[in-house]
Order: structure tokens, then C-alpha cells, then sequence
């Protein structure tokens, strides 16, 4: 080891702080992950939820009640799920009584936790009421039950509704559960394959509770993630490791890989010298030249599957003149969607038709398609009152084009060729990067950024409705993430249809006509589907595609 940290010399002089805890993930039967972050927290109630790399820490200390099943292989050897069924995980099997509204689950018997605790219905009733308590700084497992329809998880919460579980869960024995709706909705097992939905381990929860923090959120965000999970964390060193080791009474088996380091190193370029150096077995979130040069180096693959992970391009719909729909019709038929691809992806992305991928359940094709067509995007432009983009000076500010500076990378690259192609039809626009902290709270809790790129709008759960309430629902019907703050009635109401109708072929034209209605109004600008890829070590295999693109490290095995 000591003979290859040599051998990189100056022209990874960086790495060299990476030496010693390289050496000690080379012994036995261990991987050597890298990222460009370790996890920021560890509550998925918490601050930190929304970062990749947190995600990764609990997603693996942690399980969900079920899961979706493996559906095979991509040309590439990624795996797939079908998302249009479910198995087991922490409960054995379940039911639903339609004339009650009421989900009956059998949990599995002997679980064990990290702490050595037997997983019971007490820990699924643990986390349903933590997240009815709302007292977490992100409620996304209250979210989450909103969505599943639990009964009792609505937004009268924060309006003086009960923040109390009271009879919504019902404990019939230690391996039984019944979990009742306030309505019939399909949304209900997706649910609750999000990560969100994971029980804790409730008694290892209550030793940290304190009168200040009941629910142990500052001992799940800044210690450990209480859970039944095939890896336990060993050592956690902020900004700079997080180790995980194999769980030897996981209920699933002891997992393949015994050791997991995952190491922060920021630079993305020295993230693929060592991975080419054989140091690493693991990494991702490259530049689309480092993906491209590591397929070509010996020892390691690079491999991935088009997702839920997109570029685009919001029109804040409460800012004149993008409430006008010719002229949103006009910028989507102006963007150039083969050079977006081309610079910021080296290829790895393909024009995206519609708002939704088509990993998602219910999805379909949209009737109304947007290529680059230059002719018409003049000819819109004049219809909406702007010829050849005169009279759009009155709104400077409108046309500020928003994105993270962390990413200018290849977001810059990007803006720059957008702001090119929209100045061949008149359209004059000025780039504004902003911080990344900056970026977010104009984008999600103000929601007042004119014009903004964002590749970071990903449904966890793989589901048309799901998505749509994420997106695109008013926030007076119960949305959520609406960037844009699009507001269409009928959107709302075939919403809310579509939620509750439990006949698949009932339901199907109702999805078909959300995906058209927003792909008509354009509730942003779909650019580009990307490629969630990984480049890593060609003894491992087993990656498998899950739509929060967090790999589970149990799936994983690492040859000799």
C-alpha cells in the first residue's frame, strides 16, 4: 500500500491524507467507497434528509415493512425493480379489508437490531407516532402517511389538528399490526418502500430521549440511526469517513461485503485517479469525461440505467411574462436539447418528453412533444405579443436564468448554451448563479426564483400520483414541492381521482390525462433525462437501481 501511494506522486498529491484509511479498507473482505460527502445526518426526519450521501448512511442502516422485487437487468448489468409489485421485508405478508379502510401486516419474528433489540409492532407504532408528532425540522414521514392516506395524517396537523397517533395503528400482537385510512388510496405499499417509512428501534430510541427531545431527533441526526438494517455504524467522523459494518443477525443473512468505508473526497477528478489506482472499488457523481475515460481503464466498469434523475428548467408561474402559456410553449421549442446533452453530459442524457420518466408506474407518453424548432418558437413568440422577443425588456428581472454556483461545473455550461438558443429567437438572458443554500431557499420555501435549472426533482416513490402530488398539485389541494408554483384546478381534481380509484383500469385514463394536462401547460420545462451511472471495481457486482439512487450494500458482493 505504502509502494502505491508512492507511485501517485504529484499527480495525486491530494490523495495522500487518503493513505492510511485505504490501507486499512484493503483487508479482508471490505470496499472503499467514494464520495463526495459522508452523510450530514442520520434522522430522516431531520436537516439533512434531502442530502445523497445522508440518504446512503440510514438507507442501509435501516428497512422498510416491503420492498419492491428485482425485474432483471439493463444492457449495461444494472438492476431493475418492478414497481408493479411487492415483497416482503419486515413484515412477512399483509391484507386489506376494503370495508374498514385497513391494512393487516405480519411482522417477521427474531429481527434483531444493531442494539440487539427484537424488532415488534411497538417499533412500528414508535415511528408512525414520531412522525405524526411533526417534531422533527423536515416532517417527511408525516408527509409520507398524508400521502398513504393513514388515517389522522392530514394537514389539519399544522392547523391545531392532533399531532397524537391515537387509534390510526393498531397493535393486535408483538408480530401484528393493522394500519387504517381515512381513505382508500393506491398509493399505500409505494409509500411505504420509502425510506421515510422505516421503522426505528424504539427501545434503543427511548434510552436518548430526553424532556427536550422526546423523539431522540439529535441522537438520530448527529449519533446513529436506530434500525434493523443489514449494516451497523462503527465509526462516524464528520467531513471525513463513515463506516459501516455487517449486522451478524441481520434476518436476510450476514451480508457479502463485511466492511464498508465511506470516504469524502470532494474533488471529483481525484475521486477516478483512485478508483483507476485500484485503491477504491466504488464511486459516482463524476463528470460525464471522467465516467467516459474510466470505461476505458483497466480493473473498472462504469455502468448505468436512465432513472428519475432529469434537468429542468422552471418558469416561476406567478412572474409576468411567464404566466403566458405561447410564450413557455416558445422557450421549449427554442431549447437545445442535443447541446445540453452533448456539453453537460457527453451524451449520457436524452431529451426528456414529458414530466414524468418512464420508470414510473402509470406512466405514458404525452400527446404534445416539444422538439427544437426554431420557426416555431419565432412564430409563438409573436403570438404571446413578443415578436422576435420586443416588449420583453419591461420584465429584466424575469429573465435572470437561476442555478446552484456548487455545480457550475457543468450547470454553467449549460445556462450558457441555454441563454445562446434563446437569444436566436430574441429572448435576452442573463445567468445567475447563486449558493447552493441561497438557490434552495428561493427555490423551495419562498418559491420566488423568475427562472431556474434544477437537477434535483427525483420522486422517491416511482409512481405517477405519487410524483404528481410532489410536483405538481396546488398547495391548496395538499402539494408540496410545486417550484414553480403552477395552479390548475382540474389538475387537482383528476389528482384526488386518481389517488382513491382502486380499479387499475379506471385509474390508468385518469394518469393519462394528468401527464398530458401538465405536459400541455408546461408546469416547467422538461430538458433532459439523465443517466444516474456509477463507476466501480470489476470484482463488484450486484448494483441495483432504486429510485432514491442509493445502492443497497447488502445487494452488493465483491470477489476476491
Amino acid at each position: 500500500m505504502a509502494r502505491l501511494c508512492k507511485r501517485l506522486s504529484a499527480a495525486a498529491l491530494a490523495l495522500l491524507p487518503l493513505c492510511w484509511p485505504l490501507a486499512a479498507a484493503a483487508q479482508g473482505n471490505q470496499l472503499l467507497y467514494l464520495a463526495e460527502d459522508v452523510p450530514a445526518g442520520l434522522d430522516y426526519d431531520g436537516p439533512s434528509v434531502s442530502v445523497n450521501t445522508s440518504q446512503t448512511g440510514f438507507i442501509n442502516m435501516m428497512d422498510t415493512l416491503v420492498d419492491f422485487p428485482v425485474a432483471g437487468e439493463n444492457e449495461e448489468g444494472i438492476r431493475r425493480l418492478d414497481f408493479s409489485r411487492f415483497e416482503g421485508r419486515l413484515a412477512e405478508s399483509w391484507s386489506y379489508d376494503a370495508a374498514s379502510r385497513t391494512w393487516t401486516f405480519k411482522l417477521r419474528q427474531g429481527v434483531k437490531s444493531c442494539a440487539g433489540n427484537v424488532f415488534t409492532a411497538d417499533d412500528v407504532i414508535y415511528t408512525l407516532a414520531r412522525g405524526k408528532s411533526v417534531s422533527g425540522a423536515a416532517p417527511i414521514n408525516w408527509f409520507l402517511g398524508s400521502l398513504a392516506s393513514i388515517q389522522g395524517f392530514d394537514r389539519s396537523v399544522f392547523t391545531g389538528g392532533s399531532k397524537e397517533l391515537g387509534d390510526a395503528v393498531e397493535k393486535v400482537d408483538d408480530h401484528t399490526i393493522r394500519i387504517r385510512q381515512s381513505t382508500e388510496n393506491n398509493l399505500f405499499l409505494t409509500v411505504m418502500t420509502v425510506y421515510s417509512m422505516a421503522p426505528f428501534d424504539s427501545v434503543e430510541m427511548r434510552r436518548h430521549a430526553t424532556p427536550q427531545d422526546p423523539w431522540s431527533h439529535t441522537y438520530a441526526n448527529t449519533v446513529n440511526a436506530a434500525g434493523f438494517g443489514p449494516y451497523c455504524l462503527e465509526r462516524w467522523v464528520k467531513d471525513d469517513e463513515f463506516v459501516l459494518r455487517a449486522n451478524p443477525d441481520y434476518y436476510r443473512g450476514r451480508p457479502n461485503i463485511d466492511r464498508v468505508v465511506i470516504k469524502r473526497v470532494p474533488q471529483s477528478a481525484n475521486r477516478a485517479l483512485t478508483l483507476r489506482s485500484g485503491q477504491a472499488q466504488l464511486t459516482q457523481r463524476l463528470t460525464a469525461r471522467e465516467f467516459q475515460g474510466l470505461a476505458r481503464a483497466r480493473g473498472v466498469k462504469v455502468a448505468g440505467i436512465f432513472g428519475n434523475e432529469t434537468l429542468v428548467m422552471g418558469l416561476n408561474w406567478r412572474t409576468p411574462p411567464f404566466d403566458n402559456p405561447k410564450l413557455r410553449q416558445a422557450l421549449a421549442f427554442a431549447m437545445p436539447y442535443d447541446q445540453i446533452s452533448r456539453i453537460g453530459y457527453a451524451g449520457a442524457a436524452r431529451q426528456w418528453e414529458g414530466h414524468f420518466t418512464e420508470v414510473l408506474s402509470g406512466y405514458v407518453r404525452p400527446d404534445t412533444q416539444y422538439p427544437r424548432d426554431l420557426a416555431r418558437a419565432r412564430a409563438l413568440l409573436a403570438e404571446a405579443g413578443y415578436p422576435e422577443g420586443r416588449g420583453l425588456e419591461a420584465f429584466p428581472d424575469a429573465f435572470r436564468l437561476s442555478f446552484t454556483a456548487e455545480r457550475e461545473s457543468y450547470l454553467g455550461p449549460i445556462a450558457t448554451a441555454i441563454q445562446s438558443a434563446l437569444g436566436d429567437i430574441g429572448v435576452r438572458v442573463q445567468l445567475d448563479p447563486m449558493p447552493q443554500t441561497q438557490f434552495a431557499d428561493r427555490r423551495m420555501v419562498k418559491k420566488d426564483l423568475p427562472m431556474a435549472l434544477s437537477d434535483t426533482e427525483k420522486p422517491v416513490g416511482p409512481d405517477v400520483v405519487y410524483a404528481t402530488r410532489l410536483y405538481f398539485v396546488s398547495p391548496a389541494a395538499g402539494g408540496v414541492n410545486n417550484i414553480t408554483n403552477y395552479d390548475n384546478p382540474e389538475l387537482d381534481r383528476l389528482f384526488t381521482a386518481a389517488q382513491t380509484e382502486p380499479d387499475p383500469a379506471r385509474r390508468a385514463p385518469l394518469l393519462s390525462q394528468i401527464q398530458n394536462l401538465v405536459q400541455r401547460d408546461l408546469a416547467w420545462l422538461p430538458l433532459v433525462e439523465t443517466k444516474t451511472q456509477w463507476a466501480f471495481s470489476d470484482r463488484l457486482s450486484g448494483l441495483t437501481w432504486h429510485p432514491d439512487n442509493s445502492l443497497r450494500l447488502f445487494e452488493l458482493t465483491l470477489a476476491p
